[in-house]
């Protein structure tokens, strides 16, 4: 809970202080300026630790939990991200630093990648701490493409990552509660992946 929580603090005191506001403005300007060619791949991976707790398995790297529990862990995690960041979003004002929309706190961006990050840490790492490790490799990627590509301060990285990790973690703390249901073999689920042409979504429907 250390490095959450530390993440989360940051970007809550970094919204009303000079010092931080001040740091976000120096990162800014040494990894963006705003005038650098846009690079579209954190639009995909952020998906990359979500994706890679199923993919592993599917090719005969056993995860942790079963095929049911990663649904739910994976779906609650998610939920519980996109419920904090959007409502943050529409209740704290912060101008992204290109100047395009005044709802750049938190990032959703590293949110979902952070979300991944913590989902491929839990399932793999008695397997390969190097899985962890990839998956956060590759959120942090995500976190840095966003303020590359001139879209969040670094402050806005910071909360959604806390508020990734933190989400994923407490997804596993309800697992317990619904793990008994979840591994009974008589009840159905069934996967539907959708792409809208701008954002790929996983709907997972569980039978009781």
């Amino acid at each position: 809970m250390i490095i959450p929580a530390g993440l989360i603090s940051y970007g809550i005191v970094s919204k009303g202080s000079p010092f931080f506001k001040g740091i976000d403005e120096d990162i800014r300007n040494g990894v963006s300026r705003g005038n650098n060619p846009q690079i579209k791949l954190d639009d995909f991976s952020r998906f990359a630790g979500t994706a890679g707790v199923f993919a592993l398995d599917a090719v005969g790297i056993p995860a942790k939990h079963n095929l049911k529990q990663r649904l739910f862990t994976a779906a609650v995690s998610n939920m519980i991200m996109t419920a904090t960041t959007r409502i943050m979003k529409s209740t704290i004002s912060v101008w992204r630093p290109d100047g395009s929309a005044n709802n750049s706190f938190p990032s959703g961006h590293a949110a979902t990648a952070f979300v991944g990050a913590e989902l491929l840490w839990q399932e793999y790492r008695e397997e390969s701490i190097w899985y962890g490790i990839a998956g956060y490799a590759a959120a942090a990627g995500t976190g840095y493409l966003r303020m590359y590509n001139d879209k969040h301060w670094f402050s806005d990285i910071a909360m959604g990552a806390g508020v990734g990790i933190l989400s994923a973690k407490i997804a596993y703390w309800l697992l317990p509660l619904v793990d008994n249901r979840l591994q009974n073999p008589k009840k159905s689920y069934v996967i539907l992946p959708i792409y809208t042409g701008g954002q790929f979504c996983l709907n997972a429907s569980l039978q009781f």
